[in-house]
């Protein structure tokens, strides 16, 4: 069964460098990820600032012992909705070698199944509009587009 032997688990600080190479290898994103040691420090320290943030948490499948996709959860509350809380899901990448086997819709399922444990009233997430194939993997999941995103860049 493709997936069967995927692990899902919080990411270590010992990923860090496996998980900037998963997403240096996006060819749609343009965020400037790299694997370059020099960028090291600056992974590091977002590590870090995601793992001491209670309304945070970054994720990762293993397969065979090695890291082959990642994504983040972000818990938010607001005051509409009676002041529920949702799940975002962001930063999903599976390994392009990797894909096709399950394991992206296993580490979304993942974070679904967290968000009703934690009495969540919504799991939301965007994608980039340039990706036709992950917005059908996302229906798939039963998501629906529901909103317009916008976004300002700072730098």
């Amino acid at each position: 069964m493709l997936g069967s032997d995927i692990v899902i688990r919080e990411a270590l600080r010992e990923d860090v460098v496996a998980i900037a190479a998963i997403l240096a290898g996006d060819t749609v994103g343009g965020h400037g990820d790299t694997t370059d040691p020099a960028a090291l420090p600056g992974y590091l320290a977002a590590f870090d600032r995601i793992s001491s943030s209670s309304n945070e948490t970054l994720y990762v499948a293993e397969q065979g012992g090695e890291v082959v996709a990642t994504c983040q959860t972000l818990v938010t509350t607001t005051l509409s909705g009676r002041g529920g809380s949702s799940m975002i899901v962001e930063t999903v990448f599976t390994r392009p070698d990797c894909r096709g086997q399950g394991i992206g819709a296993k580490m979304i399922r993942h974070c679904i199944e967290k968000a009703k444990a934690q009495g969540m009233r919504a799991v939301q997430l965007t994608s980039n509009a340039a990706r036709k194939d992950a917005h059908r993997f996302y229906e798939r999941l039963g998501f629906a587009q529901s909103h317009l995103g916008f976004k300002l860049k700072l730098k």
